[in-house]
């Protein structure tokens, strides 16, 4: 539809909605839509449907037509209408059909008026809704009309917005209203009888008001059951089950999963087939913290000299620095052990589990043996691996990843970091720090892409200021070894430029485990990013199976997989109670680099890209007293408010402890506290917490009562004159 035809479309609806209005405010139409207008013209209604059928019938179906695609109030009373002059069936027919086809017509005028603006500006936040309507859109609608939560007339022009066809929405909305309908006009047909106050109390008319009450609560269960039984079809349900519980995956969400059904006292079953703890312990947050910590180390020892200490000699024994990482994994290990878990309750085996229906989980053990346990839920915490790029001659040359990377014993003399991301940031620093001559290749133009550009410019240069040659914009093209040397070559724009290296660490990303245990006999669907498809309540396509962290996205922190655990560990022991749809409205995150970098809720660069109005407020650290005495006056604190008001809609961090300060903000959002109430908190002195008071000092300053410190001044020069 040309922007022509949509001008032309806007002007007629202009037109309509003024005589609209004209005739509903000026000439009483309102008034005739009210349940005493029509018990007050039943009789001449009545009349004339008897003179004259087929007009009275015509008339009316415009009317309720026009009613609906303008979403003008007295809908009910023309159903009721409807039941009292044309009786149930005749009612119904009419109804029916001028209903459905009114919400045509809304659900068209926002589609050509409205969709492609809504969609240009918030697209992005837009993407699930799109795609759930793409997948059960006739499903969604149909609920909605069978429980009339929202208004009618909303759904329509809300619908209008996705990508549903008009065919489909019209064919959904005609049966899904198509109960109510009935109720409503049968209620009709009892108040044209009434002719007296003792009639309201007709069996009839209280039974049709009745009906009106429990249909919807009939309907969302009617729907909720259809859908069990499709899915569950062909798998047949135990009589009894042998737990309440099983957990796949002993990581940070398995393990949360498990502790707290063995909390509330349910028998449940945890299987991993690898390391408890699973990858945060033994290949990601706990490993990578404690070579970090060394390569800081190694970094203060060659600035000893400017904090006063001269002679001072340190020379990095690599081998020694991996036992301190894997002592340090050894030294939490027993807060993830079977040990610990089997002293609070859980039935904790190592081996591999298939789940081989619906209520059923069969268990191969290390040592071989199977077993088949029944068991009511499921939750599937199967975590991620790391992802190798598709390199031609990645295999012949060799690499290592984030989970193999801690083999090493001797260190690298020239070391490739494939990723800017915050896996291969942390690691290329810390590296560089310990000696290796490492060179990081990122395809993007910038590290770090997540997060806001100057945020991408602060660490780059802190991490070539400690040695790392940060390539972005390069593709990885291929690797080769030439005269037993060991090449990856690498394109920026049309040229090719080959880097040698003895050790190729790929950090770009991770990937869900999603197959070996059973989802693909399931049919369990997977998202576009190959993450388990789960809803609010972290449930997949059964009910009774849910899927928690790495495995179900949206995010992969060790803290988001607990955070779903407890939602998923609640909904499937006490969902047929109380289900709790999980909240992700303020979910933090850091990058150990040096500085660090930390962020809750937006960045700037999604405010913009999303729309949203924001003001920013920001501080610089390198202003900040404790910063300054250590050393480490870098950084600053980024706040976005909503404008006007202290609100806060996201916090970014860069520097010293950025992840420890962060978590004030943190409380903030979550609570929803705004920057008043921070500036209000004492912050001891000194310390690099009044960071963050001095954030909200800065948005203070800059909304300032103006008005009143103007007359402030003059009350001051009164008093000194």
């Amino acid at each position: 539809m040309t922007k022509v035809s949509k001008g032309a479309l806007w002007f007629a609806i202009g037109v309509v909605a003024v005589v609209t209005i004209v005739l509903y405010q000026h000439f009483g139409l309102g008034r005739l839509l009210t349940l005493e207008s029509l018990k007050a013209s039943r009789d001449a209604l009545a009349l004339a449907y008897q003179n004259q059928p087929w007009l009275t019938l015509g008339l009316f179906f415009v009317g309720y037509v026009a009613a609906a695609a303008l979403s003008i109030p007295g809908a009910l009373v023309l159903t009721l209408a409807a039941g009292a002059l044309f009786g149930l069936w005749v009612g119904l027919l009419v109804v029916s059909f001028a209903s459905s086809l009114g919400a045509l017509l809304a659900f068209l005028s926002a589609r050509y008026l409205l969709r492609d603006a809504i969609q240009a500006r918030f697209g992005k936040s837009l993407a699930p809704i799109n795609e759930g309507v793409r997948k059960d859109g006739v499903v969604y609608l149909l609920t909605l009309r069978l429980v009339p939560v929202f208004p009618f007339w909303l759904i329509n022009l809300l619908m209008g917005l996705t990508p549903m066809k008009a065919s489909r929405f019209y064919a959904t909305s005609q049966i899904g209203m198509l109960a109510g309908t009935a109720v409503y006009v049968n209620a009709g047909t009892q108040l044209a009888a009434i002719q007296s106050p003792s009639d309201i109390f007709s069996p009839a008319l209280l039974g049709s008001f009745v009906l009106l009450g429990i249909f919807p609560l009939l309907a969302k269960a009617g729907v909720r059951w259809y859908q069990e039984r499709k899915v569950y079809a062909r798998w047949p349900k135990p009589r009894q089950f042998d737990r309440n519980l099983i957990v796949i995956g002993g990581g940070a969400g398995g393990l949360v999963s498990a502790y707290i059904a063995s909390a509330v006292k349910a028998s449940v079953t945890l299987v991993e087939g690898h390391k408890m703890g699973g990858d945060c312990l033994n290949f990601g947050c706990v490993p990578s913290k404690a070579l970090i910590r060394s390569a800081k180390m190694a970094k203060h020892l060659h600035k000893a000299a400017d904090l006063g200490f001269t002679g001072t000699h340190g020379t990095v024994d690599f081998a020694a620095v991996m036992r301190r990482v894997h002592r340090v994994i050894a030294d939490i290990a027993p807060h993830d052990s079977v040990e610990r878990y089997t002293s609070l309750g859980v039935d904790v085996v190592q081996g591999h589990a298939r789940i081989t229906g619906p209520w059923s989980v069969e268990i191969t053990r290390n040592d071989g043996s199977k077993q088949t346990l029944t068991t009511r839920n499921i939750v599937i915490a199967a975590g991620a691996s790391p992802f190798v790029p598709p390199i031609p001659g990645i295999e012949q040359t060799g690499y290592l990843t984030s989970d193999t990377v801690w083999g090493l014993t001797e260190l690298p003399r020239r070391l490739v970091v494939l990723g800017g991301g915050p896996i291969g940031s942390e690691l290329a620093q810390s590296f560089a720090r310990l000696g290796a001559m490492t060179t990081q290749v990122e395809m993007t133009e910038r590290i770090l892409v997540r997060e806001d550009p100057e945020v991408s410019e602060l660490v780059s240069a802190s991490l070539r200021a400690d040695g790392v040659d940060v390539l972005t914009g390069h593709q990885a093209v291929r690797a080769e070894v030439v005269d037993g040397e060991k090449r990856l070559i690498v394109r920026c724009g049309d040229v090719e430029t080959a880097i040698v290296f003895d050790a190729l660490l790929c950090a770009v990303g991770r990937s869900a485990r999603v197959s070996g245990y059973g989802l693909e006999e399931l049919g369990i669907p997977l998202t576009p990013r190959k993450t388990i498809e789960t809803n609010g309540y972290l449930q997949t396509l059964y009910p009774n199976i849910y899927a928690v962290g790495d495995v179900a996205g949206p995010f992969q922190f060790t803290h988001t997989a607990a955070h779903q655990a407890w939602y998923a560990a609640v909904n499937a022991l006490f969902g047929r109670v109380k289900k709790f749809s999980v909240d992700y409205s303020v979910i933090p995150w850091a990058t150990f680099t040096d500085p660090e970098v930390a962020r809750v809720g937006l960045s700037e660069t999604e405010a913009i890209e999303q729309g949203v109005p924001h003001e920013v407020t920001r501080y610089g650290i390198d202003d900040l007293d404790r910063a300054i005495a250590d050393g480490t006056a870098h950084g600053f604190v980024k706040v976005l408010t909503v404008p006007g008001k202290d609100k806060i809609l996201g916090v970014t961090i860069v520097g010293e402890h950025a992840g420890d300060l962060l978590a004030e903000y943190v409380l903030a959002m979550k609570h929803g506290l705004g920057l008043n109430k921070i500036l209000g908190t004492i912050h001891t002195y000194p310390t690099l917490a009044e960071a963050n008071k001095y954030a909200a000092g800065e948005w203070k300053r800059a909304h300032a009562p103006q008005t009143l410190l103007r007359w402030a001044q003059r009350f001051h020069a009164w008093e000194r004159s």
